[in-house]
């Protein structure tokens, strides 16, 4: 069986505790999270692999354009 390869952008976080999340925006609700970078790397790929297999519809990774900062005012809550 002939394998493609494919390119996914990952968007890491850090969350309060210390945990890094990663999530994959082309492919809906493919997310991990790890104590390192290196383990959330390692899972993103497993949790790419188990996406792709569960979800059969055809996928098309987006190109990469950057990411920007955006500052909005929000009003304070009484």
């Amino acid at each position: 069986m002939e394998k493609q390869i494919m390119d996914f952008n990952v968007f890491i976080e850090q969350d309060e505790d210390g945990i890094y999340v990663a999530k994959v925006p082309e492919i809906e609700g493919c997310y991990t999270q790890g104590k390192n970078l290196e383990e959330v790397i390692e899972r993103i790929k497993e949790a790419i692999e188990v996406c792709l297999e569960a979800d059969k519809e055809e996928i098309n990774p987006m190109r990469f354009v950057g990411i920007q900062k955006v500052r909005v005012e929000r009003p304070q809550l009484v």
